[in-house]
């Protein structure tokens, strides 16, 4: 009751796992699939060994799993095979495989037409981060002096957090072996492209065509400002 900023939470679920008021906002950030696998196996491949004892720990006390954190893989090749791979054990061997990432996904696109829900993509905010830190504004209803703007956008782009990492990620040594310069990482799109096999991009495709709507496999690939906006879409 004491807080007096705006109150805000954020987390990795997907829509129908979180409570849903009418008169909270919920805005769902999304990447291209190939892309944040990319981020996923730089993630789960370099975490420190305190933050690999800590989460084999929690599995192996988790009697619906009872193992350990999965071993890292060395190359994305290597990891992008168990990721996409639809085998029931799956998920015993990858953390956050395939099948999460499209739940997640379609969850949120169900809802994406309800007037306190926003989609913002990664494509969107690398080709005009000011446009959509507006658009988010806005849909927040949060008035901003146009001589701050300027401020804003420098301190939101990934080459200040990555500057600043060590300040904005106090923590993120615990978890990895560079801290937060490997939590803030390349902040690139399409690195996939020369890390994965032609076979591998063509798996994915093949699962995308199955597990999205046209609509969705297009936004996911290309953002908003190229796909349109995912209000206007039908399917």
């Amino acid at each position: 009751e004491a807080q007096s900023h705006r109150r805000f939470l954020k987390s990795h679920l997907p829509f129908d796992a979180m409570p849903i008021y009418d008169e909270v906002q919920y805005i769902h950030v999304a990447r291209d699939g190939r892309d944040a696998f990319m981020s996923w196996h730089n993630h789960t491949s370099n975490y420190s060994p305190t933050a690999r004892q800590m989460q084999s720990a929690a599995g192996e006390a988790d009697e619906t799993v009872a193992r350990p954190l999965p071993a890292p893989h060395a190359t994305p090749h290597d990891h992008f095979q168990v990721w996409i791979d639809e085998s029931p054990d799956t998920r015993l061997r990858d953390d956050s495989p395939a099948s999460n990432f499209f739940a997640l996904e379609r969850s949120w696109w169900v809802e994406r037409k309800r007037p306190n829900v926003l989609l913002v993509h990664y494509n969107d905010m690398k080709a005009d981060l000011g446009g959509e830190m507006r658009r988010i504004a806005d849909f927040l209803d949060i008035e901003i002096s146009e001589d701050v703007w300027p401020g804003l956008i420098a301190a939101a782009s990934f080459e200040f957090m990555r500057e600043n990492g060590a300040t904005l990620l106090p923590r993120a040594a615990m978890s990895w072996d560079k801290g937060h310069e490997r939590f803030i990482n390349k902040g690139t799109n399409e690195r996939w492209r020369t890390a994965l096999t032609p076979e591998d991009a063509a798996l994915y495709a093949k699962r995308a065509a199955r597990e999205l709507s046209p609509s969705l496999s297009r936004w996911l690939e290309q953002g908003r400002l190229k796909a349109g906006d995912p209000k206007d879409t039908a399917d």
